[in-house]
């Protein structure tokens, strides 16, 4: 099982990198680094962290969790951290499952409320890079929500082999 476990385990780090890679394919060649990444780290945050944990961070299981935890919560509408992972939550399950949503919810009211929340992360985070980033994602929220959309479409769209042939068993 030796190289079929190399072949099938996967990391953090090689999780952001096949998300980074994958990003990049599905967008052009001006796309800002530090905008790639970002969206590159909240799929593989979200990839890695299960439905179950009761936590703002948790990959919520559809946008009825996110209207839950920060819509029908307003305590956390000037906390930074909260509304970054508010906006994420959008923003992954918006773009990336686009297609498993827009039967159950309103895609556009959905995306204009994770802009609105990566805006409020910007205004109260501490870090004035971190600010101008955060508010960068919340003004190109709807390319970003796109450019998922659309990796999502083309990874389910391939056809993974794995030729076994020459593996040891």
């Amino acid at each position: 099982m030796g190289p079929l476990r190399e072949l099938l385990a996967s990391d953090h780090l090689h999780t952001l990198e096949f998300f980074v890679v994958s990003l990049r394919d599905v967008s052009d060649s001006s796309v800002d680094s530090q905008e790639l990444l970002y969206n590159a780290s909240v799929l593989a945050h979200y990839a890695q962290v299960p439905t179950s944990l009761e936590d703002d961070l948790a990959t919520p299981a559809d946008l009825s969790t996110v209207f839950d935890r920060f819509v029908a919560d307003a305590t956390r509408l000037h906390d930074a951290v909260g509304m970054e992972a508010a906006g994420a939550q959008c923003l992954m399950l918006t773009g990336f499952f686009e297609d498993q949503m827009r039967a159950r919810h309103n895609i556009r009211w959905y995306a204009d409320l994770g802009a609105t929340y990566f805006r409020r992360a910007a205004a109260d985070d501490p870090s004035a890079r971190r600010a101008k980033l955060l508010g960068t994602i919340a003004l190109r929220f709807e390319l970003w929500r796109q450019r998922q959309a659309r990796l999502s479409r083309e990874l389910r769209d391939l056809r993974y082999v794995l030729n076994t042939s020459g593996l040891s068993h």
